[in-house]
């Protein structure tokens, strides 16, 4: 059963359109029920024992829809899980279609946008992940790349969706949310650079939106701290 439900989904990837490669995973656009969708295959990882990657692997494919099925429940935009084979470890969602990566966005700011575009953008930012922390879900890869802007019909706001919950789990620990703010902060400033006031409207946004704030900042400030002595160190 296994070997053929296996076969059934290389067969309907092979009409599908490969379109990136991760470390863990390939990402493939296509059709399901009549819907475009987004079909995310998580690979064997050669280096790791069998037994090992299978559990790993499988572990994350439950992780990564347990944390888009709880954002969808805390009313933050996530795409729709539409199937899920954990045999084959393949997740097919739903494709955000008319959408650009708010790093995209943020790099045709200076052309397309205002500034007072991307002040609301901090600030939505800083609304939804505060949102995202509240209910104990950390993304573990926060990136501009990871969230997409769709535009609404005209005169109303774009609606931002978080996506790639590939290394997302659940954790009520402040310096885990410290953390994944600490990687956001770090990837932020490295593909957008002179930013820096942009990303403090973003984490003033944080504070004021979440009921947890307090511990989180403070950790951020410690793992910066961390961050700073290894750097010196180096």
């Amino acid at each position: 059963m296994t070997l053929e439900r296996n076969m059934a989904v290389s067969q309907y990837l092979s009409k599908a359109e490969l379109i990136r490669q991760g470390a863990e995973a390939r990402l493939y656009r296509a059709d399901f029920l009549g819907k475009p969708a987004i079909v995310k295959v998580r690979f064997p990882r050669r280096f790791r024992h069998p037994e090992m990657d299978e559990k790993l692997t499988h572990r994350r494919t439950i992780q990564e829809v347990r944390s888009i099925l709880r954002c969808r429940r805390a009313g933050i935009s996530a795409p729709v899980v539409y199937f899920v084979d954990y045999t084959s470890h393949c997740i097919f969602l739903e494709e955000i279609v008319g959408s650009l990566t708010v790093r995209d966005h943020i790099a045709s700011s200076s052309q397309s946008f205002s500034k007072q575009d991307l002040q609301w953008l901090a600030e939505r930012v800083g609304q939804i992940l505060a949102k995202m922390h509240d209910e104990d879900i950390i993304h573990g890869d926060l990136t501009t790349s990871n969230m997409l802007l769709k535009c609404g019909p005209a005169d109303t706001e774009s609606e931002l969706f978080l996506i790639d919950f590939g290394l997302s789990y659940i954790s009520a620990l402040p310096e885990d949310k410290g953390v994944d703010l600490f990687v956001l902060e770090k990837a932020f400033l490295s593909t957008h650079p002179n930013t820096e006031l942009l990303f403090e409207k973003l984490l003033k946004s944080y504070t004021t939106s979440s009921k947890k704030s307090s511990a989180v900042i403070k950790k951020l400030d410690e793992v910066r701290l961390r961050g700073r002595k290894r750097s010196m160190v180096g």
